[in-house]
């Protein structure tokens, strides 16, 4: 039997012409993987809406796992992310606000009444480790922030355990600005988009071996 995956990225924010994380997702899902039945969505970047349309797929597809992937500008290699904590947050310094594709921008919010924090459930050492072997920079990550992707991974770590499903290996990888980004601003770290597709071919194989 396929492995019944899930595998998300989101649209552009923040001015970004592209978000590589759409980008990588999209080609996933013209390629395929061998033995998952791949299914791919792209999430808006809005505070509750990114989690609903998220949730909602959750609830249908009823899938074996589910990796979510977004951008993390500045970071110089793939981060399998650790924890996803219970705020919603961009406060900055007023001459330079954050907020989400709708306009909002939370503070101190919470992203539901669970706990505190919630781990990955995905086998992030594994991930990491094949990562490595297929010539790709990784590191573990004990840090979503508290913007956009940070919401969606605590919020279906905390749906799926609500839902007596914490069987289900879950969670959030983070992936660099793209080549293509990083000729619009030379500062960012980067990393080709064809790497990051077959970073993105490594993790859902990875999880697919963990569940088989």
């Amino acid at each position: 039997m396929p492995v019944r995956m899930l595998v998300t990225g989101f649209e552009p924010f923040g001015g970004m012409p592209v978000n590589p994380t759409q980008q990588i997702v999209t080609a996933l899902a013209g390629q395929g993987v061998p033995d998952v039945e791949l299914h791919t969505l792209v999430l808006p970047v809005e505070y509750d809406a990114c989690l609903d349309a998220l949730l909602a797929e959750v609830d249908r597809l009823q899938p074996d796992a589910v990796v979510l992937t977004g951008l993390a500008a500045g970071r110089p290699c793939v981060t399998p992310e650790r924890i996803g904590i219970n705020v919603k947050d961009t406060a900055v310094a007023a001459a330079d606000p954050v907020t989400d594709n709708a306009g909002r921008s939370p503070v101190d919010e919470p992203v539901s009444e669970g706990p505190d924090g919630l781990f990955s459930t995905l086998p992030l050492r594994a991930i990491h480790d094949a990562l490595r072997e297929a010539g790709v920079p990784s590191a573990i990550s004990n840090t979503a922030g508290t913007y956009i992707c940070n919401n969606t991974m605590y919020g279906l770590l905390d749906h799926l355990r609500r839902h007596d499903r914490r069987n289900v290996p879950a969670g959030f990888v983070h992936f660099p600005a793209s080549t293509q980004m990083a000729v619009a601003d030379p500062r960012l770290p980067s990393l080709p988009l064809d790497l990051m597709e077959r970073a993105l071919e490594v993790v859902v194989r990875t999880v697919a071996a963990s569940l088989r």
